[in-house]
């Protein structure tokens, strides 16, 4: 096909190529959708959780749980705006963002979270190994986002 002639379907039914692998309808990738469905994720697995949290490790520990949990959303929600403002800062030449201040959220981020994580250890040991099921909810999370995408997928197909 030459530059003259028209495809055979409508352009806006088609996915475009951003160049980086990922397919887009119109504006809105399909994968800008992940982000939001994995902090929900997140939500849930936390609720479902702190249940079996305090059967193991009784009060202590389901509070440790809850506090790991809620670190390691905001921890994952601020990952994710670091990261598009890190792209944004690499692809946009004249972006506001200052790349020394992203790096340095990268950082105080993961000392607040090994400060939090030493003060809990030196408080309880039960409430420490339940911070530590709390900052793995994210990988809950991802494995549910995971089974989605799979589902779909073989759906699809």
């Amino acid at each position: 096909m030459n530059d003259h002639e028209q495809p055979d379907r409508p352009t806006d039914a088609l996915p475009a190529e951003t160049g980086t692998g990922i397919s887009t309808f119109g504006e809105i990738s399909t994968y800008e959708r992940i982000v939001p469905r994995v902090l929900r994720n997140m939500l849930v697995a936390s609720a479902l959780l702190l249940g079996p949290a305090f059967w193991l490790y009784r009060l202590a520990g389901s509070i440790g749980f809850a506090f790991g949990a809620a670190v390691s959303y905001v921890n994952f929600h601020s990952l994710t705006r670091g990261v598009e403002a890190l792209a944004d800062r690499i692809v946009n030449q004249n972006s506001r963002e200052k790349g020394g201040s992203i790096v340095l959220r990268f950082v105080v981020r993961y000392g607040l979270v090994g400060a939090a994580a030493y003060a809990i250890f030196k408080s309880s040991r039960l409430a420490f190994h339940g911070f530590l099921w709390g900052l793995c909810v994210p990988v809950a999370a991802l494995m549910a986002e995971a089974a989605w995408e799979g589902y779909v997928a073989f759906r699809r197909g």
